[in-house]
């Protein structure tokens, strides 16, 4: 069980890192490509709330990170649902505010992390 944990918990922080990468330094080329609904002349306008977004983004990685260097189990568990609890909100608002597939993609691996943590 705890293996299938941390693939969770590093899955969801590699796609963290993705995204801070994703939104840090290459919004205004990939994201054209990604958002075909967002309006082209909008990407360089909002270049630095995405890369604030994207700073967000590391930090949940970076948090997720660290669990694997926690010795102590029950401090390791505590901030992994620390930080998969925000990438779960986070994913959830973003399912309600811009696009429904967030919440598949960021979400749901965060909640079902979270439910594993849970069932030690």
């Amino acid at each position: 069980m705890r293996i299938a944990i941390n693939i969770l918990i590093g899955s969801v922080a590699i796609l963290h890192l993705y995204f801070m990468w994703f939104e840090m330094f290459a919004w205004t080329s990939k994201g054209r490509k990604i958002f075909k609904k967002f309006p082209p002349e909008l990407f360089e306008p909002t270049k630095p709330l995405a890369a604030n977004q994207g700073l967000y983004n590391g930090f949940l990685a970076a948090g997720l990170i660290w669990t694997f260097f926690i010795t102590d189990p029950i401090w390791k568990s505590n901030i992994a649902l620390f930080f998969l609890g925000c990438v779960s909100i986070a994913g959830i608002f973003g399912a309600l505010t811009a696009d429904k597939k967030i919440f598949f993609v960021q979400a749901m691996p965060a909640i079902i992390a979270i439910l594993l943590l849970l069932s030690l």
